[in-house]
């Protein structure tokens, strides 16, 4: 018995040197395509293109192209030119028989970044990034335009599928073109999308001020342009601004530079940045190590907040604001839209996919040219200073309270009502008149606590979408935390514990997007009034909200419209204003600022309420019909759905 049990009882396994499997070439990359990319998703597969990008960029950065041209084609593969010095094609000394296109596209860890001396900075440090999309590709085709003359070879899965050929004279051209077909081996049924791919090129344009990138899609997704040209002089700063159009912000102009490292700290380099406050949004900080993007930070953006942090707190200092020395990094993000973009030698990554940089050198460079430039903006631009350091003690204090609150909750024994620390209350003592606004995202709170009525009106600011009770266990209501903050908010108690007189608004105003995730949210939130707070709806104090979608602005004149049918009534009829009608359409809360969302939602004599009503001659319906839709049985949702889809006559997703 014991024997079997070691050995197998069936057939004796053997462990010996013919066990071990080598993979040669490529075939790792094939094998594990999740140690190269990152895995064979989405991602993976845009991640794809941006390797060879990246070799292009790195052509335009070391300054030997000012273009780059990536066309997308109707069956899915991708081109990527640039009028670069193009790949060499002569024979690799190493390598006699193989001209130097094919070992770098067929060979792992082989190409012309590792020694410094063919590029100061790149992107594509490893050697590994263009083998591996040859590797998880059905096809490739690489041109080469170099010294007058074209060349071409053509590879599938990571065999060339014959050598290097010359196919003609190219007196006028120069660089190289690549075009690849992902494996559906690999990837399945996966394609390239338009919509990611612009993104994508448009903000490796911004990174680099001096390249030109043309945009071309045989595919027609709908919304995104199929043919665009990207070039923009201004870089960062260009992009922040872009970002933020129409957003109120703490600083009329962004802090935005570029510090060359060679002349700083006689390393070759440099970096880039911009960064603005802004109440109307949630913070972020996009990062980028020769023009790769890192979205798990690194380095660069450690020695970028602190750079940041350390000028606050001095200009705090030098402006006798004590509280300044509270402020933390946490505070910084929080509104805090920050571009970093840097370009060093022989970088140091986590991982071939390149999402965090490690290179120690890196935080202390960019610190170094960051706080500098900081303190000479803070110094002559004390407007601007004063309503960040303003915005900063705020957020500090606001974290300080709510640590405050929990510490306080934990060692307190009684039972009195704790509020969440994000419920931003009002000031009035008593429910009469007052009313809570639960809105969608701290971005949407941002303009809305500018707008609001600090005596009468509250905020309670919920992350994305809350627990659908109906198709949750009752167990999990006290756990969920958007339900638990919001409950605390309201102070009355779920379900048979509901108890209306202690309702401490007034109004609750349930204030999302007028979109598609919007109405969810707003259906979400009131199957949980319905389903736990049945009275407060009974009692008429339940409302939604109606944000407009459009403004209508004719000189002096500014008409705000809820939908396409009141913008074209309007614009029909005429504001009459002088001059032509500029339309405007708002993406959604967070991108309105104080003042329209104060004048068309929040301002109790100009804006428009909802009140949620159940209907009094047949109450059991309406529960029927919150069950059939936000219930646990979706073979209910399809049948309400098909019974009256023909009723639909225009839908807006």
């Amino acid at each position: 018995m014991a024997d079997d049990l070691l050995t197998g009882a069936d057939e004796p396994q053997t462990y010996d040197a013919a066990s071990i499997e080598v993979l040669e070439g490529l075939e790792p990359v094939r094998k594990r395509p999740g140690m190269y990319i990152g895995g064979t998703d989405e991602r993976a597969l845009h991640h794809m293109v941006a390797e060879v990008l990246d070799n292009s960029m790195d052509e335009a950065v070391a300054g030997h192209a000012n273009r780059i041209e990536v066309e997308l084609h109707a069956d899915g593969s991708i081109t990527i030119r640039d009028n670069g010095r193009g790949i060499p094609v002569d024979p690799h000394p190493k390598f006699p028989d193989k001209s130097a296109l094919e070992v770098i596209l067929c060979t792992l860890h082989a190409g012309g970044k590792f020694s410094g001396k063919a590029y100061q900075t790149s992107g594509g440090l490893h050697g590994v990034g263009a083998s591996v999309v040859n590797a998880l590709s059905d096809s490739m085709v690489v041109q080469v335009a170099r010294e007058r003359e074209l060349w071409e070879q053509r590879f599938s899965r990571g065999t060339p599928l014959g050598p290097v050929e010359k196919i003609g004279a190219a007196p006028n051209r120069r660089g190289t073109t690549v075009t690849f077909h992902a494996d559906p081996d690999i990837f399945g049924t996966q394609r390239l999308k338009p919509a990611r791919l612009f993104r994508s090129i448009r903000s490796k344009a911004y990174l680099f001020s001096g390249v030109e990138i043309r945009w071309k899609s045989e595919i027609d997704d709908g919304e995104t342009p199929t043919q665009a040209t990207f070039h923009f002089p201004g870089g960062l700063s260009d992009y922040l601004t872009e970002t933020l159009a129409g957003a109120s912000t703490y600083a009329d102009t962004a802090f935005a530079g570029t510090v060359d490292f060679q002349e700083k700290f006689g390393q070759p380099g440099k970096v880039e940045w911009a960064i603005n406050w802004t109440p109307a949004r949630d913070g972020f900080i996009q990062s980028y190590c020769n023009t790769v993007p890192t979205p798990e930070g690194g380095t660069h953006v450690a020695g970028f907040w602190a750079a940041i942090l350390k000028g606050i707190k001095a200009y705090g200092e030098l402006a006798n604001n004590k509280k300044a020395a509270q402020i933390t990094r946490d505070d910084l993000l929080s509104g805090g839209c920050a571009l970093v973009s840097c370009f060093i030698a022989e970088p140091a990554f986590v991982g071939q996919t390149k999402d965090r940089l490690s290179s120690e050198s890196a935080a202390k460079m960019t610190e170094g040219a960051v706080r500098d430039r900081f303190d000479t903006w803070l110094a002559s631009d004390t407007k601007s200073a004063g309503a960040i350091l303003d915005f900063l003690v705020l957020r500090a204090e606001e974290r300080l309270r709510r640590r405050q609150e929990k510490e306080t909750a934990r060692k307190s024994a009684t039972k009195k009502l704790r509020l969440p620390g994000k419920l931003v209350d009002c000031s009035a003592s008593t429910r009469e008149g007052t009313e809570l606004f639960i809105v969608e995202g701290d971005s949407a709170g941002g303009s809305a606590k500018m707008a609001r009525d600090r005596k009468t009106q509250a905020l309670l600011p919920l992350r994305g979408k809350i627990l659908n009770v109906l198709g949750a266990a009752s167990s999990k209501l006290g756990s969920n935390a958007e339900i638990s903050d919001l409950t605390q908010a309201l102070g009355c108690g779920l379900g048979t514990r509901f108890v209306l007189d202690d309702l401490r608004y007034d109004k609750i105003i349930i204030m999302t997007d007028a979109d598609v995730d919007g109405a969810h949210i707003a259906s979400l939130l009131m199957t949980f009034f319905f389903t736990q707070m049945r009275p407060m709806i009974d009692t008429g104090h339940l409302y939604l909200a109606c944000p407009p979608l459009f403004r209508l602005t004719q000189g002096a004149k500014r008409v705000y419209c809820l939908d396409e049918a009141e913008r074209d009534r309007m614009l029909a009829k005429g504001l009459g204003g002088k001059g032509k009608i500029d339309v405007s359409r708002f993406k959604g809360l967070g991108e309105m600022d104080a003042k329209d969302l104060k004048e068309t939602t929040m301002d109790p004599t100009s804006r428009r309420l909802i009140r949620v009503t159940v209907d009094e001659d047949a109450p059991g319906e309406t529960g029927d019909l919150v069950e059939r839709l936000m219930g646990k049985k979706p073979e209910m949702r399809f049948q309400y759905i098909s019974e009256n889809a023909r009723f639909v006559g225009e839908l807006d997703v």
